[in-house]
């Protein structure tokens, strides 16, 4: 039997200080991350123990460490998260990261703009 398992974090929602403009990088604003690991989940899933497993609550630990790093591009700060859980897991096999910026200084309405990246060790 062939199985695919992933972890997921669901829009983790911070404070940051990113952004091209200036008043960006000052006052901040929300954003929201999601993050989906490719990671092997058979031993875990049989054993119930969380050594076994990669534990979601770390993976929001690297992300909330990433996220307080400021950055002018979503795109960088989306690529940091994704390389520190990359060298953080060796059993990871891929990562997806999407970050969105909620209520971006645009002038349109929208709930948010932002980036996705997946990074695979193949």
């Amino acid at each position: 039997m062939a199985v695919t398992s992933s972890i997921k974090i669901h829009n983790l929602r911070l404070y940051a200080y990113h952004g091209v403009k200036p008043m960006e990088q000052k006052v901040g604003g929300e954003f929201s991350v999601s993050v989906e690991v490719w990671t092997p989940l058979e031993k875990a899933a049989n054993s119930d123990m969380v050594a076994h497993t990669v534990n979601y609550a770390e993976l929001c630990q690297i992300v909330v460490r990433e996220m307080k790093q400021p950055s002018k591009l979503l795109e960088n700060a989306a690529w940091r998260i994704a390389q520190a859980i990359m060298n953080e897991y060796d059993e990871i096999s891929a990562v997806e990261v999407q970050l969105i910026k909620l209520n971006p200084p645009m002038g349109v309405q929208c709930d948010g703009a932002g980036v996705c990246i997946k990074l695979d060790r193949n």
